[in-house]
């Protein structure tokens, strides 16, 4: 289909003209001779592209301009002028003008501009596409409370500048969440720098994080950057925090109080603009106590903590996130589609998933490769799933009529003790969360996470 063009000019001889250049090239063209015409015309049916005089009588190129760019901000824009300064080719630029022609016209410079404004529209869409492909594929899917509530904590968090404290099993998914945190917060066009600190050997972790200096060791031939400096402006997440040696937690404390770091072998100060969003999937408290970690760098951590639940606490979570990965992976692969029954995905509620979600998404992609039919039924997991573990039928996921006959598995069977547990512990400390929370020695979040599981309330 060829592009429509719309050439906005007061002159009618280079109307006449350029429409002529233009449709014998290939493109469709409306004109206009004014810029409120131009403004009706664009309501009707948007163009491509819009070459837009600057010097006309009423409205003029740059007040047009400004009208397209507020109704219309996704629309290409080309100013054309015959008396074009430098400042005013500036001005229009920095309104959002792709591009600046001055009269009179080179044939190869219209067509030439045009091209590179369709190919950057082009390019455009496409990185749109792709941001929105790879948004989803981190997007935090599922509809249980534990999942609605982070949600809207990190709706909350997001735009402030505060460091995140993320805790959880391994495979709960923390980075995605950090990631959630930096895609609705003001630094979402700043880079997401993460590091692993147990994937990295000890030795080369600060090097890692802080970069160092010419000559700072044997080898060191030229300055290197740190992921610190690569996070400028943006986010740095710190996956598995615990494993930072006490000389790089004081230096990390310095950057959250002063914005500023010292490379390795150097003596002068970096000044950073960071974000810090921190993950562990151990007990950071525990680790203060056992003297591995700094009480004051916990606390300026934990400004915002956000727990995790595992997935075994929210299996209601999981025929959601099996769809999930299942359109992941048919649009990466580009197989032919395969669904999950409801006796498959019965049964994979099941399962305790000590990988939890990470655990989850290697399985179904397992099961989508090594499945033979086009529907996936209860009767194929047990040879696909660890150790046979899935069996159709077997510890469904309890119910209200199962905990009133007092029929049902034994995890069920734990589920009704914590929740009278949890019940005996509020009454006694008169539902003050966080004095049951110490008693219950877990998290306030996570005690709120499971009045909302158990539908827990204070009686009236």
């Amino acid at each position: 289909m060829s592009k429509l063009i719309l050439l906005v000019d007061d002159e009618e001889s280079i109307r006449i003209s350029l429409c002529g250049i233009l449709e014998d090239e290939g493109y469709q063209v409306l004109h206009a001779e004014n810029g409120a015409d131009a403004l009706d015309l664009i309501r009707e049916e948007v163009p491509d592209i819009v070459l837009l005089d600057i010097w006309m009588p009423g409205m003029d190129g740059i007040q047009t301009l400004d009208r397209i760019r507020n109704l219309f901000p996704d629309l290409t824009v080309v100013m054309m002028s015959g008396h074009g300064t430098i400042e005013t080719a500036v001005k229009a630029t920095r309104m959002g003008a792709f591009d600046f022609i001055e009269k009179p016209f080179s044939l190869d410079k219209v067509l030439i501009t045009i091209a590179n404004a369709l190919n950057f529209k082009e390019l455009r869409k496409e990185n749109e596409a792709l941001r929105q492909s790879v948004q989803k594929e981190h997007e935090m899917v599922g509809s249980s409370a534990g999942i609605e509530l982070l949600r809207a904590q990190v709706q909350r968090v997001a735009p402030a500048s505060t460091p995140v404290l993320i805790l959880g099993e391994e495979g709960v998914g923390k980075e995605l969440v950090a990631r959630a945190i930096h895609h609705y917060s003001t630094r979402r066009d700043k880079p997401f720098v993460s590091i692993n600190c147990m994937a990295v050997p000890e030795q080369l972790l600060a090097d890692e994080l802080f970069g160092h200096e010419r000559g700072a060791y044997l080898g060191a031939d030229s300055q290197k950057r740190g992921r610190l400096d690569l996070a400028d402006g943006g986010t740095l997440f710190l996956d598995e925090i615990q494993e930072l040696s006490l000389k790089a937690q004081g230096e990390l404390l310095r950057i959250l109080t002063e914005q500023c770091f010292e490379r390795c072998g150097g003596s002068r100060p970096v000044r950073v603009d960071v974000r810090v969003v921190a993950a562990s999937s151990r007990s950071l408290s525990q680790v203060v106590k056992d003297g591995l970690f700094r009480e004051d760098l916990y606390q300026q951590l934990q400004v915002v903590p956000l727990e995790l639940s595992p997935l075994r606490e929210r299996r209601e979570d999981i025929p959601l996130l099996v769809r999930h990965f299942v359109r992941l992976f048919h649009r990466r692969e580009g197989w032919e589609p395969k669904t999950f029954d409801d006796s498959a995905l019965a049964c994979l509620q099941t399962y305790d998933w000590p990988g939890n979600v990470r655990e989850l998404k290697n399985i179904v992609e397992r099961i989508l490769i090594m499945a033979a039919g086009p529907v996936v039924t209860a009767d194929e997991l047990p040879e696909l799933m660890p150790g046979g573990s899935c069996r159709a039928g077997a510890d469904e996921p309890a119910s209200m009529d199962d905990e009133e006959s007092g029929i049902g598995s034994l995890r069920s069977a734990r589920e009704r003790f914590e929740r009278d547990f949890i019940m005996q512990v509020l009454q006694q400390s008169l539902w003050d969360l966080d004095k049951a929370a110490t008693v219950l020695e877990m998290e306030r979040t996570a005690l709120q996470r499971k009045l909302l599981h158990y539908g827990l309330k204070p009686q009236e």
